[in-house]
């Protein structure tokens, strides 16, 4: 499922997972970054990479001016004006499993399209 997994340090420090090409359909690259802080603040953002544009999300948890501090940003552009409010677990692995969940749902779309 995944092509490499990084340690990014460059601007502010976070996950980077690339996925494998092969797990999605029609020539497609995926990564999601992943950003956790100490006061349990965290970005988990996924982004394909297609020919004909790009898709991407993200699950904020962070103080801002746009949203609650728990908020989504929704595909396919994770726009900041189009961010919605909304409620994570508490655990920093109950949000991975959601986000994951998530991205298998997206590629199982991919694939039966």
């Amino acid at each position: 499922m995944f092509e490499s997994a990084e340690i990014v340090e460059e601007g502010k420090l976070h996950l980077r997972v690339v996925l494998s090409g092969d797990y999605y359909p029609n020539e497609a690259s995926a990564r999601f970054e992943i950003r956790w802080y100490r006061n349990d603040d965290f970005t988990f953002h996924y982004q394909e990479e297609r020919r004909d544009g790009a898709w991407a999300c993200r699950w904020d948890r962070h103080p801002n001016a746009h949203n609650s501090r728990d908020h989504f940003h929704p595909p396919p552009d994770a726009s900041r004006t189009d961010a919605e409010n909304a409620q994570w677990p508490a655990d920093h692995r109950d949000v991975s499993r959601l986000a994951l969940d998530r991205i298998e749902e997206r590629i199982q779309t991919l694939w039966e399209q």
